[in-house]
């Protein structure tokens, strides 16, 4: 008895480690930074918004379901392929399942048919396919290299540097978050952790030291970006945003490669196949 009630405290605080402050950085931080070498990361950013604009809008207009299965099942290999964090990918699980999953979840257990099925089905495959394309070309692509490829199509400079900047700014961010909950510790008095009751009371304590904490995080933020755009006046930043010798220096090392053909060239042929098979069906 006593064996299985210190197995449970175990599995409890190992459950709680999980979702420490820690570990929330560690997960956002190599989400930014952490993608370099993959193979989605190593891909002209032109290509990769082109792409995204196809999956994350064609979609929307089919109600085909051969087709939306196979858009799917593609997005699903390209998130793999980005290697994108673990935390990313519960968001999304959580996101789809607020919105359409536990739609088609309720319709099976309260006697529903495959008429009732079958739209919940189609809506579900577009809100994934969509929030998974968005995950792999935002998540997986380096922040100045999606900057350049925004630059490309047209995005105004202050856009595609608040894009970039934002990835930059997570570091410090992350830092002064966890100052701010260790000063909050050090003046609080959290609740024991022995037993379930006891976890979950240690649980709500984070919750709430997390609340706190956004207020004074917004505020030093806001500091600090002050100074950023400080400097960056100084330095002439606005402009070299509208400069056009600059631009061009800095889309010079857009390159379409041969991975980005053959890239395409896969997704086409994927999509083509499942048009013949919805065809064909």
């Amino acid at each position: 008895m006593e064996l299985g009630t210190k197995t449970k405290k175990k599995l409890s605080e190992s459950v709680l480690d999980k979702f420490s402050m820690d570990f929330l950085r560690n997960q956002v931080l190599k989400n930014a930074y952490g993608n370099d070498d993959t193979v989605i990361a190593k891909l002209d950013p032109r290509i990769l918004i082109a792409w995204y604009l196809f999956f994350g809008l064609t979609p929307w207009f089919v109600n085909d379901l051969w087709f939306l299965m196979a858009s799917f099942l593609l997005v699903v290999a390209t998130t793999l392929l980005a290697k994108v964090a673990g935390l990313v990918l519960l968001v999304f699980a959580l996101g789809v399942f607020s919105q359409t999953g536990y739609l088609l979840l309720v319709s099976l257990l309260f006697g529903g048919n495959g008429d009732t099925v079958a739209p919940l089905l189609v809506l579900t495959l577009k809100v994934a396919t969509c929030s998974l394309a968005s995950v792999t070309v935002f998540s997986g692509l380096d922040p100045d290299k999606l900057s350049c490829g925004l630059m490309w199509f047209g995005c105004p400079e202050r856009l595609s540097f608040s894009i970039s900047y934002a990835y930059r700014v997570l570091p410090m961010l992350m830092e002064e978050f966890q100052n701010i909950l260790l000063s909050f510790r050090l003046r609080g008095n959290p609740p024991i952790r022995e037993g379930f009751v006891g976890s979950v009371k240690y649980l709500w304590y984070q919750i709430k030291t997390v609340m706190h904490a956004f207020y004074p995080l917004m505020l030093n933020t806001a500091k600090r970006s002050r100074t950023t755009v400080e400097a960056l006046e100084i330095r002439g930043y606005r402009n070299a945003a509208v400069d056009k010798t600059v631009k061009k220096m800095k889309l010079a090392a857009l390159k379409v490669s041969y991975n980005d053909l053959l890239f395409l060239a896969v997704s086409l042929l994927w999509i083509a196949l499942a048009v013949l098979a919805s065809t064909l069906a």
